[in-house]
């Protein structure tokens, strides 16, 4: 395959995408309910020996496919520290969650998926989320759509908040964020028909690509939770912002998802709430 960007035949690339997440998968539904070790990462939750090997096995085959496109991943970004927080540039990279949702797998509770995005540019530029437990694998490419399995996604054109129901997460490592999330969840519960909280930020937003979810907002999460997300959610014909309504990157520290009228539906209920670091 040719190095220019614009030479690369993207449905080539989506189906390596598909065939490294499928690797991903194996791993995942292997360890399923038989896990040996898990651990607590500082500040970043759990870690097993499933999300390690998955992340492994999508590594080796898409360096071996993409050799230069740049690689990251939740579990070797970790253990070596590194902190990336500026766009990819024409050469590319890969931002990979080996499971998206740690904590429902460690506890056998069976939403947790695999999140593989494409950033080019700064944007982004393919998506695949896989959700090993439902059978369901949902990929996008910039300008062509959003599916599941297959069958094209839209988000919902519900715009009242009262009738909308929300997906969003809760961040306790750090106090601030925290008290912030309490503040926002109290207010926006009342406004809303109801609040669901999955445990996985990439499986949220492809409720919201699929228009289950209405919404969905969360504050501190990682490149890798929502980098697959965002694409799936704008081709779907939603929109991505931060809290305060800047477009979103996987670089930013909050999202608000949905439809056009209800995100800014969202943002108008949790602007007065909004702890003065949050972007």
């Amino acid at each position: 395959m040719e190095n220019s960007v614009k030479s690369r035949d993207w449905r080539q690339v989506l189906g390596q995408a598909i065939k490294a997440v499928s690797l991903g998968r194996e791993v995942l539904l292997n360890y399923f309910g038989n896990l040996e070790h898990v651990e607590e990462k500082f500040q970043a939750g759990l870690v097993s020996e499933a999300d390690k090997e998955s992340e492994r096995v999508i590594a080796e085959h898409l360096k071996k496919n993409f050799p230069d496109i740049e690689f990251l991943g939740e579990e070797s970004a970790y253990t070596s520290g590194a902190k990336v927080q500026q766009p990819a540039g024409a050469q590319g990279r890969w931002i990979v969650d080996p499971l998206d949702g740690t904590t429902n797998y460690v506890h056998r509770f069976p939403i947790f998926c695999i999140s593989l995005g494409l950033e080019v540019n700064g944007q982004m530029q393919l998506a695949v989320i896989d959700v090993p437990m439902l059978n369901e694998t949902y990929t996008a490419i910039r300008g062509q759509g959003a599916f599941v399995n297959g069958r094209p996604l839209r988000v919902s054109k519900t715009t009242e908040l009262k009738d909308a129901l929300l997906a969003t997460g809760f961040v306790s490592e750090h106090e601030h964020v925290i008290a912030e999330q309490l503040r926002i969840f109290d207010k926006i519960v009342r406004e809303s028909r109801g609040v669901r909280r999955p445990g996985a930020a990439a499986y949220d937003l492809t409720q919201v690509a699929r228009g289950v979810f209405d919404g969905y907002w969360e504050r501190n999460i990682q490149p890798w939770d929502a980098a697959a997300g965002i694409l799936l959610v704008e081709e779907a014909g939603g929109v991505v912002q931060t809290y305060r309504g800047e477009p979103y990157t996987p670089y930013k520290n909050s999202i608000v998802a949905g439809n056009a009228q209800l995100v800014s539906a969202i943002q108008k209920n949790l602007l007065p709430y909004l702890d003065q670091q949050t972007q």
